[in-house]
């Protein structure tokens, strides 16, 4: 008798925890105003410091598994500023991102991997004039705690596996664009009763 139910405990206890629902990872909203995309472009005469003014993500955390999370981010290409007005109107032109055909960059993971204390590589899709490689875009976990939390990386890409190939005989332009991001995002609050 007692050896019939170790057995049938053995055999129910995996069925049970099996059946127990996995958690969800979280929806997060972006802090906007401490949140930025930011690039490099270097050429022969300067290096030109970018960074794009609108943008959404869409991010879903589970800090007990980062591996469970998911990121979509979406950048008005059209918001692009490197202050220098005329510079931003050429970027926009089909020399560069052709913002009348190609409005967005998008960048959607496909997986996350925790690869050390406080780092992750985020592997995802990133879609520029019409053109989507695969990438690992490196991040840093600064903080996270009470469903709040500041993420950051630096990466590199080639612009010409876009198709943003153009080049000036006078200032050359360097393939490699350098890209910087930093996040903040928190659980949203719930809504007032």
């Amino acid at each position: 008798m007692f050896t019939t139910r170790r057995l049938a405990a053995t055999l129910v206890l995996p069925l049970l925890v099996a059946a127990r629902p996995l958690p969800e990872p979280k929806p997060h909203v972006i802090d906007k105003a401490h949140s930025e995309i930011n690039f490099v472009a270097d050429s022969r005469l300067l290096s030109a410091h970018g960074f794009f003014g609108k943008w959404d993500a869409d991010v879903k955390l589970d800090a007990t598994k980062w591996e469970n999370s998911t990121v979509a981010i979406t950048i008005d290409v059209a918001s692009i500023n490197t202050r220098v007005e005329r510079r931003d109107g050429h970027l926009k032109s089909a020399d560069f991102f052709d913002v009348e055909k190609h409005p967005n960059i998008t960048f959607k993971s496909v997986s996350i991997k925790q690869t050390g204390p406080n780092k992750l590589d985020i592997t995802g899709d990133l879609t520029v004039r019409g053109t989507t490689k695969r990438i690992v875009v490196p991040a840093s976990t600064v903080f996270y705690e009470g469903g709040a939390g500041r993420f950051r990386g630096t990466f590199a890409i080639n612009r010409l596996d876009y198709g943003v190939a153009y080049d000036s005989k006078v200032n050359p332009i360097q393939n490699e664009v350098q890209v910087q991001w930093d996040m903040a995002l928190a659980e949203p609050k719930p809504a007032a009763k």
